[in-house]
């Protein structure tokens, strides 16, 4: 897995990069030191994931992660920062981070959100999740039929495993259809709720109501 690491300060930056050198199946291709340099190397050494921190001088992660997922939709973001304010949460999601962990995540938490995220879950710190649930509470659930309308049955079906973090392999094996089919169903889910990656399709997925995750670990994997 090629890993991207973007923070501005330095003994962070480092700190992960020895952190992850550990990691036999990861590869730090290489370390920016703001929004912008993390844009350029995206580009140049085209890594699986960067892991993002949000708030630095000049350009921000949020701005960094629309930029790169814009040019390169193959890329995940996965944001690890210390801030857990809402503007920077929903921001950040909207810009299309693939996940959103706490800098005093346990470093056995990130190792796996990295990898899960690479493989396509999502990944959110339950202090993130809560919040996201909070917003979408006050907002009131909308009734489910306004996304079924607009799904087959079987794309509603392939949705709700999305709502519990599930990744194609394993949509696959739970449906007994191939992995090809699921990544067509979730082509068509984008295109018909008009959304750009899982994280905003699990998302709505909850606010409607079509989520299925009982479990206490959720919060981890929306």
């Amino acid at each position: 897995m090629r890993v991207l690491i973007c923070d501005d300060q330095a003994i962070v930056r480092d700190g992960l990069e020895l952190l992850l050198k550990l990691e036999r199946d990861i590869d730090v291709v290489g370390l920016a030191q703001d929004g912008a340099q993390a844009v350029d190397m995206a580009a140049q050494t085209r890594p699986d994931l960067v892991l993002m921190d949000l708030k630095m001088p000049g350009m921000n992660g949020v701005e960094a992660t629309r930029r790169i997922r814009a040019r390169h939709p193959a890329i995940r973001v996965l944001v690890l920062t210390t801030f857990d304010d809402d503007e920077w949460v929903f921001d950040a999601i909207r810009a299309g981070a693939s996940g959103y962990l706490l800098k005093d995540t346990p470093r056995a938490k990130v190792i796996e959100a990295i990898r899960g995220t690479v493989t396509g879950k999502t990944y959110v710190d339950p202090m993130v999740a809560g919040k996201l649930l909070d917003q979408m509470a006050n907002k009131h659930a909308q009734p489910s039929s306004l996304i079924t309308d607009k799904l087959t049955g079987r794309e509603v079906d392939v949705l709700r495993q999305i709502a519990r973090g599930l990744s194609n392999a394993e949509i696959a094996e739970n449906l007994r259809l191939s992995e090809g089919t699921i990544r067509n169903h979730v082509s068509a889910i984008f295109s018909k709720l008009d959304v750009t990656d899982r994280t905003q399709a699990a998302i709505l997925a909850i606010r409607h109501g079509l989520d299925q995750s009982e479990s206490p670990d959720s919060a981890l994997h929306l």
